[in-house]
């Protein structure tokens, strides 16, 4: 296809077909990079932003990691009401969602896992507590040792009994809509999320 400098869309016509060739506007918005590399690069700005933020990125994830232990607390004492739950829920999506940015991605499993408990169980008053204690213990556990050499494969063996259990619960509180449960254990669209 040879490069167009105009901004109109072209239309080849064939007997069965058209082929439409729409304007290439991207053009405008990247600019060449200029000698010596002095150009503005977004992505480079925000590496670097990340790199400064870095010293941070521990003591942020110990303050999610209290917040998830605030909510287990309160889950304890008031039940699992409404507020208690998405309290529960929002720090376990947290730590899963920022896992990985800030240094802690062997944790991502064990938040992921709670996640699905909470998001999948029709009656959350059924939820064991033991069940939630043994998902946030191990969160705190996996984030307390991540400077580990064998953190990754101790997380991991960790995840995969709770996703287990978390499964068979699921299974069984599930176990009287029968398309819910198609819709939560079949394989996922996106290659490689099965593995959390």
């Amino acid at each position: 296809m040879a490069n167009r400098k105009d901004a109109t869309s072209s239309v080849v016509t064939f007997a069965d077909h058209e082929v439409i060739t729409p304007p290439h506007a991207l053009r405008k918005a990247v600019a060449p990079a200029g000698p010596g590399g002095d150009h503005d690069d977004p992505v480079a700005r925000a590496e670097a932003a990340l790199v400064n933020l870095s010293c941070e990125f521990s003591d942020w994830m110990q303050a999610e990691c209290e917040r998830l232990e605030a909510a287990r607390q309160d889950v304890k004492t008031l039940g699992f009401s409404e507020a208690a739950h998405n309290a529960l829920f929002r720090a376990a999506h947290d730590i899963k969602g920022e896992a990985a940015t800030f240094g802690y991605p062997e944790v991502a499993g064990a938040a992921e896992s709670l996640c699905r408990l909470l998001e999948h169980t029709p009656q959350l008053t059924k939820i064991p507590t033991v069940l939630v204690d043994q998902h946030v213990d191990a969160v705190r556990a996996i984030i307390r040792e991540h400077t580990r050499p064998d953190v990754a494969e101790v997380a991991a063996a960790l995840t995969r009994r709770l996703r287990e259990v978390t499964d068979d619960f699921l299974k069984r509180e599930n176990s009287f809509r029968p398309e819910y449960l198609e819709s939560i254990f079949s394989p996922p669209l996106v290659p490689g999320a099965a593995e959390t």
